[in-house]
């Protein structure tokens, strides 16, 4: 099969957005999963933002004229995120995917982010090979759950809308967690109206981008966490990423009522700084 690698534009789009949601319907119905996008122009939309975004870097695969496939790369922290990476169903196992992993990690180090990173379906056998074959190594097992809590606010706890003035202290929690802030994705959730923070003790003590699949939180302890988890009448997407060896906030969430839809895998390459805190990552990290 010949193919070529190119950056993608705006208008690839809907053809990308499309194969976006085959991929991902027929690998999810194929092992019994819930749909992680529930339609194809849902799809659409959101290959269409991230095409336009000025801090993403978007590839497609092209063959015979026609885009087959597509990965995107998150420039918005000092560490970037992969994802997502999709094929049309036809023209996978044909080293289609690793033409764009490749890709999109010729420009990691060429815009020298000292790291990057990714989350995988843990049920996806192909993808764990060929990321570890390209470097990655497994960080964090994770596990999806959606739903509602039973219960809506914790006691000294004050969730609220983030604001611009809040970037600083926010991005000072992030950074003593992780080691380096995610100012550019929560100054997105800012101006998109998707983030929030707690406060205790008349203090910032945990902020999420946005609570689901495509936002990252950080907290003081689990009880910060909890709270913003709580004052979320829905998350966004298919759920949120709760990781699997926080077994506090995991076993909180299922006594809450949430309930687990899948297994999944935080990968990394480069510079990984064990989080000194709770953390909830987002689909790329």
């Amino acid at each position: 099969m010949s193919y070529t690698i190119r950056q993608a534009r705006p208008e690839d789009a809907p053809v990308a957005g499309a194969i976006c949601f085959e991929a991902f319907r027929k690998i999810n119905t194929d092992h019994n999963f819930p749909l992680d996008i529930p339609n194809a122009e849902m799809a659409i939309g959101f290959c269409t933002e991230l095409f336009r975004h000025p801090k993403f870097y978007n590839v497609v695969a092209e063959a015979d004229g026609k885009v087959i496939g597509s990965n995107c790369l998150d420039e918005r922290s000092v560490i970037s995120g992969i994802g997502p990476i999709t094929i049309n169903p036809t023209s996978q196992n044909r080293g289609v995917g690793k033409a764009l992993m490749l890709s999109v990690l010729d420009r990691v180090r060429e815009q020298g982010a000292p790291g990057v990173r990714l989350v995988q379906a843990a049920f996806h056998n192909r993808s764990l090979s060929l990321y570890t074959n390209l470097g990655f190594a497994v960080r964090e097992p994770l596990t999806v759950v959606n739903g509602t809590t039973v219960i809506r606010q914790i006691d000294g706890c004050a969730v609220r809308p983030a604001a611009s003035g809040d970037l600083e202290a926010c991005n000072t929690l992030c950074q003593k967690i992780h080691g380096h802030h995610r100012g550019g994705e929560l100054s997105d959730g800012i101006a998109q109206g998707t983030a929030f923070v707690v406060e205790r003790l008349g203090r910032i003590t945990g902020y999420t981008s946005v609570m689901g699949f495509f936002g990252h939180s950080v907290g003081e302890a689990n009880i910060d966490l909890m709270a913003l988890i709580a004052a979320t009448p829905q998350f966004h997407g298919p759920g949120i990423f709760v990781p699997s060896r926080n077994t506090e906030l995991f076993r909180w969430c299922l006594g809450q009522g949430l309930r687990v839809s899948q297994p999944m895998t935080l990968m990394s390459v480069g510079l990984y700084n064990e989080p000194t805190g709770p953390f909830m990552p987002s689909v790329t990290f």
